[in-house]
């Protein structure tokens, strides 16, 4: 069966269909996927069955893979006939989940709603792109929303785009909880951080995309705190647009795919007495180019 694309809103993501993902796939169908990815931004695979290698494969096919702490998982979520995913399996992958054993969680980001995002932009180096499999889902919530940033680039005014060209941003979050710093309160060297560009260039496309979010971004540089905090309200208005966004409504066996660079993802509430369980693989990145560093901009 050939693999078809069929996007699941006007602004951004598509399902790709026809392609089982637990096993090799061909070049044509991997360059297909590729394209799909740089057209869409997010990609949904469903019914997928997918253990700890295949899902690593997957990933593999698209880049290196990205490290990252992960707890392994219990062993009850293994298929009887599983084979370990050898020793460097805590050291790229991760369990998003809720899921608690002797009153500790197995994972990570455990409860409850989260705001729009870019994972890792704290780091000088972020995690390119990620992938997540539902294993257990509840029965309602747990959503994951995601936003187009070129297209939050795009509906910019004039006069913002010139107000944070060449301008970074303070990109800080604290790995042990799931809700925004208050740098008042905790001083920024015990915290991960870093400034990133306002406005990136996305490698593989060469657009803009706007390089900000409501839970991990604090300062912009070279602005007063009361300067800062409104211009970021102002780009926030425009990232958050929903008419920019996608909202997945997970089932088990779902793996979506979403590049950190030009899109963010919120999670909605969730029960919190009902099981959530996720595992995410990620593929390493590189040093953000700010917009501005090329001539050819589109």
């Amino acid at each position: 069966m050939p693999i078809t694309v069929h996007p699941l809103s006007p602004a951004i993501a598509a399902e790709i269909r026809g392609a089982d993902i637990s096993g090799p796939l061909d070049p044509q169908d991997i360059a297909a996927i590729t394209q799909a990815w740089l057209d869409h931004c997010v990609l949904l695979f469903r019914d997928q069955s997918l253990d700890p290698n295949q899902q690593r494969a997957f990933v593999r096919n698209f880049g290196e893979l990205g490290g990252r702490k992960a707890r392994v998982e219990p062993q009850n979520y293994r298929k009887p006939d599983e084979e370990t995913a050898g020793p460097d399996y805590n050291a790229d992958s991760m369990l998003v989940t809720n899921i608690r054993e002797n009153g500790k969680p197995i994972g990570v980001l455990p409860d409850g709603e989260m705001w729009f995002h870019h994972d890792m932009c704290y780091a000088p180096q972020p995690n390119r792109a990620s992938f997540l499999y539902s294993i257990e889902v509840p029965s309602h919530g747990g959503d994951t929303i995601f936003a187009n940033m070129y297209e939050a680039y795009t509906r910019l005014p004039q006069h913002l785009k010139d107000r944070i060209e060449g301008r970074t941003v303070l990109q800080a979050f604290d790995e042990h909880q799931d809700r925004r710093i208050e740098l008042a309160q905790k001083p920024l060297s015990q915290v991960p951080h870093c400034f990133q560009p306002i406005v990136l260039r996305h490698p593989d496309t060469g657009r803009r995309a706007i390089y900000v979010n409501r839970l991990m971004s604090h300062r912009i540089q070279g602005l007063t705190d009361a300067e800062s905090d409104a211009l970021l309200e102002e780009l926030l208005a425009y990232t958050e647009d929903p008419a920019i966004q996608y909202q997945h409504v997970w089932r088990p066996g779902d793996l979506l795919m979403w590049d950190n660079l030009c899109s963010t993802h919120a999670r909605t509430d969730f029960p919190r007495e009902e099981r959530r369980l996720m595992r995410r693989y990620t593929l390493a990145g590189a040093p953000v180019t700010a917009a501005w560093e090329s001539h050819t901009a589109p």
